[in-house]
């Protein structure tokens, strides 16, 4: 069950925001039950969040009645969670309302594999890796090679990163990037110091305050976050990790989720929002709060998927919707001769490509670890986005100018088949989007 009714045309998520206390908002969430489908329903008078969810038969999750009393259709609204469809008597006590309902259970996933370890755990540290996030930053490159994890040195070559740190001194300093993910691990030593305050962190998935990563190293989605958040700092090491969780061990999540930690981000100062996760379904709920917080010229990055298609899973797929187009952008995977990588994505939508094969970064308990996937290629983007933004660089065309100033990659051989599919002009420079984005 898809759409049950005709959606209304112009709802948004405001209702995550709510203004009233009556329900829990985006600012202040709280533990739930995981359910089957969520209702969007237009408020009418009289209505209380007790007598709305009774008639549709669920539990109300948000309230905003913040445009009702001006005639706002689009910020008077419930969301209300199901585990049943509306039967006769729902759509009798609801009097012929407009409900717009989707899947949320397990709608969304990470993606993306581990493909090596390293040992050692907290010990491989030792010797000077862990110095790129405890301020050791003067030392992060040494005659053309990555010091810090020198199985990365060729990914960055590929995107020019030790000249566009140079470009970028402050290495995002002042930025706080949200990771939306399976969490992280909070105690390794990678994020010493490089963490938003606590009070920002949430834990959609568990309903409390500690995004922990958890689950068993090498299995299911264990780990991706970590992952995620470790490519973000090695792009941009002054940046700030904002550890948001809305995905389980086995790397799925909820639309609810997702939605609300998006708006949470905002909310609490994130400058830009990773999303290295996706559905195969357009989620109405999610897009709705990427255009609310992208109207609050917040970036947004979201990984094109994993399952070598000619299309590519949402919210990537709506990275050029009017209205939030202008602060979004899709990432697929390229290897490091520019070929697409068998695994990603492709479309004549996506925005633009990154290295994503093999990509080392901090693992749970103390380790390293390499993981291949757009997953992986997205948070270069979001590193990228965070060195412009830590020199002062206007917000506006930031993600339009990143795009634009990517690479040709379609005169690679093996790219002939995916024509105009592989972003607007091909794979991520660093150095040439930070050196016209200053300019403007």
């Amino acid at each position: 069950m898809k759409n049950q009714f005709a959606a209304l045309s112009l709802l948004t998520l405001g209702l995550l925001s709510a203004c009233s206390s009556t329900a829990p908002t985006a600012a202040s969430p709280s533990p739930q039950e995981r359910f089957a489908h969520v209702a969007l329903v237009p408020l009418e008078a009289g209505d209380t969040p007790q007598s709305l969810a009774q008639a549709v038969g669920g539990e109300m999750l948000a309230w905003n009645d913040a445009g009702c009393a001006a005639g706002d259709d689009t910020d008077c609204v419930a969301m209300i969670g199901m585990n049943q469809q509306l039967g006769s008597q729902n759509l009798h006590a609801l009097g012929g309302r407009m409900v717009y309902i989707e899947p949320n259970k397990d709608m969304f996933s990470g993606g993306g594999t581990m493909t090596a370890t390293m040992g050692g755990r907290i010990s491989m540290w030792a010797g000077g890796r862990i110095s790129m996030w405890a301020g050791g930053r003067i030392s992060m490159w040494a005659g053309g090679q990555y010091s810090q994890l020198p199985e990365n040195t060729a990914l960055w070559k590929k995107i020019r990163l030790e000249e566009a740190q140079r470009l970028a001194p402050k290495l995002g300093a002042g930025v706080t990037v949200a990771v939306i993910d399976t969490g992280l691990d909070l105690q390794h030593p990678a994020f010493a110091a490089a963490l938003s305050d606590p009070s920002t962190w949430y834990d959609f998935y568990d309903g409390d305050a500690t995004p922990q990563d958890e689950g068993t190293f090498g299995v299911g989605g264990y780990g991706h976050g970590t992952n995620v958040a470790g490519i973000v700092l090695q792009v941009a090491p002054g940046a700030k990790i904002m550890p948001l969780r809305v995905l389980g061990s086995d790397g799925s999540g909820d639309v609810v989720m997702v939605a609300k930690a998006i708006l949470w981000a905002a909310d609490h100062g994130a400058g830009v929002i990773n999303l290295s996760l996706g559905s195969k379904e357009n989620s109405k709920v999610v897009q709705d709060a990427i255009k609310k917080v992208t109207d609050r010229k917040v970036l947004v990055v979201s990984s094109a998927g994993n399952s070598n298609l000619n299309k590519i899973t949402y919210p990537a797929a709506d990275a050029s919707a009017k209205g939030s187009g202008d602060y979004s952008l899709s990432v697929g995977s390229v290897d490091l001769n520019d070929v697409k990588s068998s695994f990603s994505n492709y479309a004549s939508e996506l925005k633009v490509m990154a290295p994503g094969e093999q990509v080392y970064a901090p693992a749970p308990d103390g380790r390293m670890a390499a993981w291949s996937g757009t997953s992986m290629a997205a948070p270069m983007v979001s590193g990228g986005l965070a060195l412009a933004l830590g020199e002062r660089v206007p917000t506006k065309d930031l993600a339009k100018e990143l795009a634009n100033r990517a690479t040709d990659i379609y005169k690679v051989s093996g790219n002939k088949p995916y024509k105009d599919k592989l972003g607007e002009k091909g794979r991520l420079d660093l150095v040439e989007f930070l050196s016209h984005s200053s300019d403007d």
